[in-house]
């Protein structure tokens, strides 16, 4: 009998992992982010057996009641529970999160990956709209977007995915130049590889450290940009209880019941703040530019 040959690439892939995860959680701010986004997570899941009070459920009597008591965190302007609505919200964040960044990541690789490796006219032109998208700063583009769409979170989420995708295409295209001039692409063609082997055999895993930094960056923005969106009457609407949309709502009491804008402001922070520690440190750990 033979013995078998050891998978080396596969032994090397896992021990490139296990080392950057290592170099990961050495880091404070990624410790720290990235419990503040697994308590976000858990939340999400766990939402239906935290939540105290269905949080639909209106109670006109007892509107507007200060934080204690059965209604740790008060009560908005129809009587719903304020904390079981901000732990149900922690649902939508994440899937705005995701959807929204995948969005930008699935379109914006595979354009970059095609502009940079078809290269000639069909890059300079596409290009040059790309530079037009991005004279737009990312929020008025999705409030240009959304503006069409039509109001609602399903089309928010489409909006901010759509204003991030010029960023992932400028990035994946430069790497994407970078590489296909490299000897091996060059051996790999002259053994007549198709062009969609070489792209996602070959170029595609060498450009994925930059595109999961933007990623992991963009979650907190399209967290941010969509809360604006529901915060100007363009994202999510009543009674779904998003964190902008509750902001937005509770705006006109900020005086009287100021809690109502208080604990879902806090939510959004520690939520923007998680993802900001830990896109910080993966960019830190997998950037090359920044290794020393």
């Amino acid at each position: 009998m033979t013995a078998k040959k050891p998978n080396v690439e596969k032994n090397i892939g896992l021990s490139v992992g296990r080392l950057m995860v290592r170099r990961l959680w050495r880091k404070g701010s990624a410790r720290i982010g990235g419990g503040i986004i697994l308590l976000l997570i858990l939340t999400a899941i766990l939402a239906p057996f935290i939540a105290t009070h269905d949080p639909y459920e209106m109670n006109i009597i007892g509107r507007l009641e200060a934080p204690g008591g059965e209604n740790f965190l008060g009560t908005d302007e129809m009587g719903r529970d304020l904390f079981s609505r901000i732990v149900y919200g922690s649902r939508i964040t994440l899937q705005i999160g995701i959807i929204s960044v995948g969005i930008s990541l699935v379109a914006g690789t595979l354009l970059g990956l095609l502009s940079g490796y078809l290269g000639g006219t069909f890059d300079l032109l596409f290009m040059r709209l790309v530079d037009i998208l991005m004279a737009f700063p990312g929020f008025i583009l999705a409030l240009g977007i959304v503006a069409v769409l039509g109001p609602s979170l399903q089309n928010a989420m489409i909006a901010v995915g759509i204003s991030g995708i010029a960023g992932y295409i400028r990035t994946v295209r430069g790497s994407t130049l970078e590489i296909k001039q490299e000897v091996y692409i060059e051996a790999i063609k002259a053994q007549g590889a198709k062009n969609k082997r070489i792209l996602f055999r070959h170029i595609l895993p060498n450009i994925i450290s930059p595109v999961l930094v933007m990623a992991t960056l963009q979650f907190p923005a399209a967290i941010l940009s969509a809360a604006g969106l529901s915060f100007i009457g363009l994202g999510a609407q009543p009674p779904t209880p998003e964190w902008g949309a509750l902001l937005v709502r509770s705006r006109v009491y900020v005086e009287l019941a100021p809690w109502l804008v208080n604990f879902p402001g806090l939510a959004i922070l520690f939520s923007v703040l998680g993802f900001n520690l830990l896109g910080n440190a993966v960019r830190d750990v997998f950037d090359p530019k920044l290794k020393n």
